[in-house]
């Protein structure tokens, strides 16, 4: 099975060298388990040798991608820095990674590798993931595309994609799974210390609200819910601040927002409680207070569909003023 990874005019170098690197460690262990190894694993790219980063490295390719005409899988990393600039630069890549999925390739973008992939259209009316923070990005760029917020993995129609950062990790995992077997899979992720079971990226998401709409009467209601979430807000006291109905003011903080104005509002306190978790010694209790809530039950079932976490685990797992003490 071949297994190719494009590298992008300046890509990220810590994207580019993960999926090359775990498949030829698959062969290795193949070969130690008694087994043949099955992958054959390449660099693509537009040139024979491309920069990374910002020019500190630099990448022999073992094909040029337009004399590609198959390969099984497609690995698709992201350009590093600027990513309208990223896409611009690569524009070129983009009629040869339709081609080959259309040739019958699987594809993986990692991290926001996911808007080079969707420049090629495949995406469109289909689901993928993206790094977090670049969510809001995605959406206003592909409107036609399903971002699958907080997912770490996204498959559809043989296409896949991976949430951001180490996520990548976990799409790889997944993907030697799936072609080789999942004892493979395991001593892969024991060689890199790897957590294989991760599925949600929430627990590292850091909320902020969605501000480039241009509704300056809906940048008023943000700016109030930011300034007093720990107080009892309702529809009726946010409506009023811009002298408009309920109806009209739901359908317009929508829309300018990606949220319902009470997810907004549950999104912006879980994400002080996030902090106090992080950065303070109150108890889980008294953080609950802290943040406007007044229900023990609500606010852990509202904190672990925001974060995948429960507050408790949150707390082991993030609090420094716990580390450092």
């Amino acid at each position: 099975m071949r297994i190719s990874i494009f590298v992008p005019e300046y890509g990220v170098i810590e994207a580019i060298t993960p999926p090359f690197r775990s498949f030829k460690t698959a062969n290795e262990f193949l070969i130690a388990t008694g087994k043949k190894p099955i992958f054959e694993v390449e660099y693509l790219g537009l040139h024979e040798y491309v920069p990374a980063n910002n020019g500190e490295y630099i990448i022999k390719t073992d094909r040029l991608l337009k004399n590609v005409t198959s390969t099984d899988l497609l690995f698709i990393p992201p350009a590093f820095g600027d990513i309208t600039k990223g896409l611009h630069i690569n524009a070129e890549a983009i009629p040869y990674l339709k081609q080959l999925y259309q040739k019958g390739s699987y594809l993986a973008s990692l991290c926001v590798g996911a808007f080079l992939l969707a420049e090629t259209g495949l995406l469109n009316g289909k689901k993928c993931s993206t790094h977090w923070a670049h969510i809001e990005e995605f959406k206003e760029k592909y409107p036609n595309i399903e971002v699958e917020d907080g997912t770490i993995i996204t498959e559809y129609d043989n296409i896949y994609s991976s949430g951001g950062a180490s996520s990548l990790w976990n799409l790889i995992l997944y993907l030697i799974e799936k072609f080789a077997d999942r004892e493979i899979a395991i001593m892969i992720a024991k060689h890199f210390a790897l957590d294989i079971g991760r599925n949600n990226q929430s627990q590292f998401a850091i909320f902020r609200g969605q501000k480039t709409h241009g509704d300056t009467d809906i940048k008023i209601v943000q700016d109030y819910i930011e300034k007093h979430y720990f107080d009892k807000i309702t529809i009726e006291i946010l409506a009023s601040l811009i002298n408009t109905s309920r109806r009209t003011f739901e359908r317009r903080f929508k829309t300018a927002t990606n949220n319902t104005p009470i997810g907004y509002i549950q999104r912006v306190r879980i994400e002080a409680a996030k902090l106090s978790f992080e950065n303070s010694k109150m108890s889980i209790s008294e953080t609950m207070f802290h943040v406007g809530y007044t229900d023990t039950k609500s606010f852990r079932g509202i904190f672990k569909k925001i974060t995948g976490l429960t507050p408790i685990e949150y707390k082991d797992k993030f609090a420094k003023v716990a580390r450092e003490a």
